[in-house]
């Protein structure tokens, strides 16, 4: 005598409570899911931190090459004593020499008056995590003013 089968019906619920207990390999597709997007957010925290910091280096150095531009004194004019103006030709020479020397770019404005100096500087920054983004250009501004302080 043949064992009898068990109907149709009760061998799918048989098969389907055991594949409900059965969780075997849930968590693969739950990291295949998840990683992605948990390197995606990693990609962007460090290329986003990277660029702001970019971006700080560049207004460093705009300031810094302001600074130098704004030491470059018309002497000429100041001892005599007719004005302490800025030389145009100096402080662009020294602002074009400071920025080379920190491997940027910029440009330097003189004022008409002497008195206050402009600098535009403009850098790369390559991503380290998404390199789709291929170089990603970051600009500093700064500018300095030629301050005459008397004894008082």
């Amino acid at each position: 005598m043949t064992p009898a089968r068990p109907s149709p019906v009760r061998a799918l619920v048989s098969r389907s409570r055991h594949s409900r207990r059965d969780d075997t390999g849930s968590i693969t597709l739950y990291w295949l899911l998840l990683a992605p997007v948990l390197f995606g957010l990693l990609a962007l925290v460090v290329d986003g931190t990277g660029l702001d910091r970019a971006r700080a280096h560049a207004e460093d150095l705009a300031a810094e090459a302001a600074r130098s531009a704004g030491q470059q004194i018309d002497l000429a004019q100041a001892i005599p004593g007719q004005a302490i103006v800025i030389d145009p030709d100096a402080a662009q020479q020294a602002a074009k020499a400071f920025l080379a020397q920190a491997g940027a770019h910029g440009t330097v404005n003189v004022s008409a008056d002497g008195t206050r100096i402009t600098v535009d500087v403009t850098d790369t920054y390559a991503p380290q995590m998404i390199p789709a983004l291929n170089g990603v250009s970051v600009t500093g501004h700064s500018s300095a003013a030629l301050i005459r302080q008397l004894e008082g």
